[in-house]
């Protein structure tokens, strides 16, 4: 299956925070959006790997992407050496994106960071058809995406660019909602974690409405990009009107 959109990110829930409303808005387009989660999230204070594989799988499901997959690196522990790069090009040979969005390079989470230049390093190297991999015994072309976009995630960086997620806010939101395990949920005695406070989501639609601010409308998601983004022309900038 190729791919318009690979989104990659270390855990499961870094995707539906960092970047479900542009996910569900080219899903909405008809265009092809999948999903690599690095990791089961194991090392996570609430819940289980089972549960949160569970709630990616439901959250897959509510924004509408035609694939999920987990790559089953160790939570944690994972670098960004030979083994892992290897096995992320094939990911990236098999579903050939022309556009895949990444963790954020620098994050409170460790992970968040590692990962992010795990996915872009993996990118550069999935071009060179030198490098051999294979997916069912059969040996992948090279492949390189187009573009490599990060996500902000808990700390705030400067977007190179937003996308317009207005009329996705509200479903975005239920799709974060999907990860009952790690959220608030003043019923649950499992130990009270950052994300599990009760203004934890409440902060995350607060930044979308102040990126969407920044571009004149009601919600928005920022994106980091090492390279410049090219555009056709001057009217590729330019809005329709908020009603």
């Amino acid at each position: 299956m190729k791919l318009h959109i690979l989104a990659i990110a270390v855990h499961p829930d870094d995707i539906e925070l960092g970047c479900a409303g542009t996910l569900i808005k080219h899903a909405k387009k008809g265009q092809a959006v999948g999903i690599v989660d690095l990791t089961e999230g194991e090392l996570g204070t609430r819940g289980t790997a089972a549960i949160r594989l569970q709630e990616a799988q439901d959250a897959a499901k509510a924004m509408g992407v035609q694939v999920r997959e987990n790559a089953g690196m160790a939570d944690g522990f994972f670098r960004n050496d030979k083994e892992h790069q290897l096995l992320l090009i094939e990911y990236i040979r098999k579903y050939r994106p022309e556009i895949v969005i990444a963790n954020a390079l620098a994050d409170r989470h460790p992970d968040h960071g590692r990962a992010g230049r795990l996915i872009a390093d993996a990118c550069f190297l999935a071009g060179l058809r030198k490098i051999e991999t294979s997916y069912k015994g059969q040996a992948q072309e090279a492949w390189r995406p187009k573009r490599v976009y990060h996500m902000i995630q808990d700390r705030f960086t400067e977007p190179a660019f937003i996308i317009d997620i207005s009329s996705e806010q509200e479903q975005k939101m239920e799709v974060v909602k999907c990860y009952k395990s790690q959220f608030h949920d003043p019923d649950s005695n499992e130990p009270l974690t950052y994300i599990a406070k009760g203004d934890f989501l409440k902060n995350i639609e607060a930044r979308a409405a102040l990126l969407g601010k920044r571009i004149g409308v009601a919600y928005g998601e920022g994106f980091i990009s090492e390279n410049v983004p090219g555009i056709s022309d001057l009217d590729s900038l330019i809005l329709p009107e908020m009603p």
